[in-house]
């Protein structure tokens, strides 16, 4: 090229990459005319560049809109005097920052919600949260506190995400609003990221506004970020994005700069993160790779195989190879950390799954993403949990939903086919695909120089229309043409959505709304590449404004509907209520364990059995039900549903603790040790929450264990105790398991092993108030009277409101012989805890002995009301009658404790005493 060429200037010349180098030569054009004035576009001052020019000497406007003044920064190319200058910085911000604030602005009424559904599971019981266990269980546990490897782990490996909780654990304890506000800011944070990913694709005008303020006020991402449980995908969206912007980058500078395998080193990077945030973030990598094929290389699917065959770019090749390399050893050694199982779910999570027919699970995987789709179109109706018989299974071909699927699927296709047709007649031009003389490139085309003179003004106004931009005609980057950005965008919608539609493993979900939150992404561009098509195409102002305002009006109705939704999660109450018209089953079994935990007995138990109308087979709801049954002393119904739930679910630990309790008060106990056994015998293979199995495990082996000590059986109940000990889990509070060993061992008249393991419950729970009572019992027996006294006095300070402290203190003092303060502590004890029987019996048993008899008969006729079929309470409060000298009452309580135990040797001897008396006072008795 000779320097007049260039009107006596020549720019350096710069190696251009392989994917990007041009065929065409470089001259120079006369400055462009002024533009029009009603375009209203300001004068800038104008640099020169060297324009591309095509085989046939038609000069190429390669990246911006404009022949002569597009610049080629990205090629290497260094701008001349015909670009238009631009001033970097705020401005060039502005979509991101608007888009974010949008985020931010509409998530804010999330910040005074309550923890919500699964949040209770994976935070407020989740032990790998709390500062007393090692932080490195995060990376051997799954989202919820079990072990990868475990038969019942839901086999979700997200470590960031556990512990950004943890994080936030440290900082505001269990307080909800600081978990609210890192959802918040992380999902402002995405909206920006995706708003920039746009920018790249749309350009800088208002159509990426369009897209980025859609991804912002989405209410599909209400549970993502309302919910703080959706963290995981929210997180990994960011992350995703990321991953994205830096193989974007990679590319754009791949063949010409060092730096370019530094940002593929970040891609790969950013998407382990992701990953890590939740499994689904890998898909980043496959994204990528459409990225880099279709838009960056803008090849068809017929020259993939020839440029591989023929080599003919070789850093694509490379850089594909790179990505299946690193996404392949990331799934394998998520696959490896995991045990190489994949999860087990029940069937009311995904019934399709748990269905015996193929043509049921086959029609209804089809159907589902259809579902998806359509919540992402419209989504009017929106559920915490799509389980069970949500979605009710197609079971034959003549369902009129398989009309939604036919539909779905041509749809898919005919995009798909769109973004991916090959030109009728093409040819280079700066090495891009033109068409009959046009730059297939987002309105861009490759003109000859007539064309160019008499046009310029026109692509300007292109420009301007297409890509919403005001003030400024020209891009510094060529843009993707619209079948690029559909091909991305199905990408995006489609990829990231494949590990939920059961195609390789069966998923723990029907529908997942917080599933959908990278998916959306590409939802929102092919909305507004579609409607910004339709702008482009129409040919009057009226319709142009029509299709305008009518995505800037889906925009405001997705902002209302996201505030209006974010109100059904400021706690769990709401939620379920909302749910009840998506999945009554769900909604009225957890809507009931909230009234329960308000008090509301009567509302909840109208839930519970709403619940079960809707699915009778319910072990939770038919568990639940009989516990509130349980509490309410309607022991028999109780009893009834407990057994219904084990008929349902025969590995329902609770239900067996439960049923043995309810057998143990009612001296039931043969049946209620067959119970307890049976419980500790059901192993935790396969349980979607082996700790609370564990934990009633262990409940039910400390209630066999007690109910041995009650029978005198102490070793028996010792061996129960120890096996209990070896089967607790980490979480389980073992203080009263320790106490109760205690006693046993001091029953055995073993009194170091009995202090031994008082002071183990008493370092397990400092406050623990029958170890301080049973301890300081231990110590007054061994001759430590101070000790036992403080031990006492301690028990009563932890909790003066409880009678049972009193009580033993009184026995502690009535055999020091310090008999009026231990009628004082008798008296008080019995008025504290006047409907515990034992409490009253002992405290009339201790007036007794300070022969406070009047007081004492008090107590016994109360002991004798609380429980009318004891023999020994009838017994006691006759042998008081009998010496205050009420002869006839203390004769009819003899009498109807000999109908109870006709065998107490006691009771007889004591009644003829009475009876001699009173024949002797010349009184009539029953015997006569």
């Amino acid at each position: 090229m000779c320097s007049s060429c260039l009107g006596g200037w020549s720019p350096p010349l710069v190696p251009e990459p392989d994917s990007v180098r041009s065929l065409c030569t470089f001259r120079t054009l006369p400055p462009p005319p002024s533009p029009s004035p009603h375009l209203g576009r300001p004068k800038l001052p104008w640099v020169r560049v060297g324009t591309a020019t095509c085989a046939r000497d038609q000069p190429c406007a390669s990246a911006g809109g404009r022949g002569a003044r597009t610049p080629l920064a990205f090629r290497g190319h260094r701008p001349s005097r015909w670009e238009p200058s631009r001033r970097k910085g705020g401005g060039e911000m502005i979509a991101e920052l608007v888009s974010s604030a949008l985020g931010l602005a509409l998530y804010l009424n999330t910040l005074s919600a309550d923890f919500c559904y699964d949040d209770s599971r994976a935070i407020k019981t989740n032990q790998d949260l709390l500062p007393e266990t090692p932080w490195t269980h995060i990376f051997y546990n799954d989202f919820w506190g079990t072990l990868l490897t475990h038969s019942g782990s839901h086999k979700s490996y997200r470590p960031l995400c556990t512990l950004s909780f943890r994080l936030n654990h440290a900082i505001g304890g269990l307080n909800p609003w600081s978990y609210h506000l890192v959802n918040v800011l992380l999902h402002a944070a995405v909206t920006g990221l995706f708003t920039s990913f746009s920018k790249i694709l749309l350009g800088d005008g208002y159509w990426t506004f369009m897209a980025g303020l859609m991804f912002a006020s989405h209410p599909i991402h209400t549970e993502a970020v309302a919910g703080i449980v959706g963290r995981a995908d929210v997180g990994a969206s960011l992350f995703f994005l990321l991953s994205l912007l830096c193989y974007i980058k990679h590319c754009s500078t791949r063949g010409y700069s060092a730096r370019t395998w530094g940002w593929f080193l970040g891609t790969g990077l950013c998407a382990g993160c992701s990953m890590l945030w939740k499994e689904q973030g890998v898909t980043v990598l496959a994204v990528s790779a459409v990225y880099d094929v279709f838009v960056f290389h803008r090849l068809k699917i017929r020259q993939i195989l020839p440029t591989i065959y023929k080599r003919k770019n070789l850093s694509l090749f490379l850089s594909i190879s790179l990505l299946t390399f690193w996404g392949s050893s990331l799934l394998g050694a998520r696959l490896y950390w995991m045990g190489n199982k994949p999860p087990s779910f029940s069937n009311s999570d995904n019934p399709a799954a748990d269905s015996d027919s193929l043509l049921t699970r086959t029609l209804t995987f089809f159907y589902l993403p259809t579902k998806n789709l359509w919540l992402l179109l419209c989504p009017d109706t929106l559920s915490f949990d799509w389980s069970m018989d949500a979605v009710p299974l197609l079971k034959t071909v003549c369902d009129w939903r398989n009309l939604h699927t036919v539909a779905f699927y041509t749809g898919l296709l005919l995009l798909a086919c769109y973004g991916l047709k090959s030109p009728n007649a093409d040819r280079e031009c700066d090495g891009k695909t033109v068409t009959n003389g046009k730059q297939n490139a987002n309105g861009h085309s490759c003109l000859s120089d007539v064309e160019y003179q008499n046009s310029e003004t026109k692509l300007s106004f292109a420009s301007k229309v297409e890509n919403g931009i005001k003030n400024d005609v020209s891009q510094r980057t060529q843009l993707p043409s619209t079948e690029n950005i559909v091909v991305l965008s199905l990408s995006l919608l489609i990829i990231p959505f494949v590990p939920a539609t059961n195609l390789f493993f069966y998923v723990g979900f029907v529908i997942a709304e917080r599933v959908l939150y990278i998916p959306s992404m590409g939802f929102c561009l092919l909305i507004t590449v579609g409607a910004r098509a339709l702008y482009v195409k129409a040919q009057k102002r009226f319709l142009k404004s029509l299709i305008f305002y009518a995505t800037a009006t889906l925009i405001v109705f997705y902002g209302l509907k996201t505030a209006i939704r974010n109100g059904d999660w400021q706690n769990e109450e709401m939620l379920y209520r909302s749910g009840i018209k998506v999945n009554p089953a769900k909604a009225w079994g957890n809507l009931g364990n909230v009234l329960k935990s308000q008090s509301k007995i009567s509302e909840a138990e109208s839930a519970y059995r709403n619940a079960l109308y809707y699915r009778s087979n319910m072990a939770d709801m038919l568990y639940n039900l009989g516990l509130l049954l349980q509490e309410n002393s309607r022991f028999a119904e109780a009893l009834h549903y407990y057994k219904l739930a084990i008929g349902s679910r025969p590995t329902l630990a609770s239900a067996y603790l439960n049923t043995g309790i309810i057998l143990m008060n009612q001296g039931r106990t043969e049946e209620a040790r067959r119970t307890f056994l049976k419980c500790s015998e059901i192993p935790d293979e396969n349980l979607k929450d082996p700790h609370a199995h564990k934990s009633s495990v262990t409940s039910c082996l400390y209630n066999l264990g007690k109910l041995y000590h009650e029978q005198g059986h102490y070793e028996e109940a010792l061996s129960v105790y120890k096996e209990a000990i070896q089967k607790m889990p980490r979480q389980f509070a073992p203080q009263s398991l320790y106490n109760m060993m205690g006693e046993a061992y001091m029953r055995l008249s073993k009194l170091p092993e009995a202090e031994h393991w008082y002071m183990e419950s008493l370092r397990s729970k400092t406050d623990h108030i029958p170890a301080h009572l049973t301890y300081g019992k231990l110590l007054a027996l061994t001759g430590r009277k101070t000790e036992a006294e403080k031990l006492f006095l301690k028990a009563i300070e932890l909790d003066p409101t409880k009678g049972n402290c009193y009580m033993h203190y009184g026995q502690f003092l009535l055999e020091e012989a310090r008999l009026i303060e231990a009628a004082e502590m008798a008296k008080k004890a019995a008025e504290l805890d006047s409907m515990e029987f034992d409490v009253v019996f002992n405290a009339a048993h201790m007036l007794r002995q300070a022969s406070l008899n009047e007081a004492a008969e008090k107590y016994y006729d109360l002991a004798a009301r609380l429980r009318p079929n004891y023999p020994a309470a009838l017994m006691n409060l006759g042998a008081i009658l009998h010496l205050n000298g009420r002869l006839q009452k203390a004769e009819a309580n003899y009498l109807r404790a000999l109908q109870l135990k006709p065998d107490d040797v006691i009771t007889q001897s004591n009644l003829r005493k009475l009876w001699n008396i009173m024949e002797k006072q010349g009184l009539k008795t029953s015997k006569t």
